[in-house]
């Protein structure tokens, strides 16, 4: 039995309707009761095979645009990474990234004055 999508004209909701079969409408709301139902059309997805994904990702048009010494290009890059790979990455990733993108272009390196005093020191900073 397929499952359709609609927009109750009565309670303006988008609803999932199981038909009978293939072809046949529903006709009320299973919220509210009321119609009538416009079927919608429901997003899918396309099943691709890793190595087609990798290939996207390795692709010319894929970095255009990226400028390494930006995080928050790179942070977008790297969401962009995650999707595509269809994998969840975790709240931590996010996390970063959401830091990355908030965060402006990077200094120049060489010009990076006195340690901030309100951020916690590292053994390496100490150095």
């Amino acid at each position: 039995m397929p499952i359709y999508e609609y927009l109750c004209e009565a309670c303006k909701r988008r609803v999932s309707v199981r038909v009978p079969r293939m072809g046949e409408e529903a006709e009320r709301c299973p919220r509210c009761g009321g119609g009538p139902l416009t079927r919608l059309v429901s997003r899918f997805a396309l099943a691709r095979s890793e190595e087609s994904r990798l290939d996207r990702l390795a692709d010319d048009a894929t970095l255009a645009g990226v400028d390494e010494n930006d995080p928050r290009s790179v942070a977008r890059l790297m969401k962009r990474m995650g999707q595509e790979m269809g994998e969840e990455a975790g709240p931590e990733f996010e996390q970063a990234m959401e830091e990355l993108e908030r965060s402006g272009p990077a200094e120049d390196a060489g010009d990076e004055g006195p340690p901030d005093s309100t951020q916690p020191q590292t053994a390496l900073d100490a150095e």
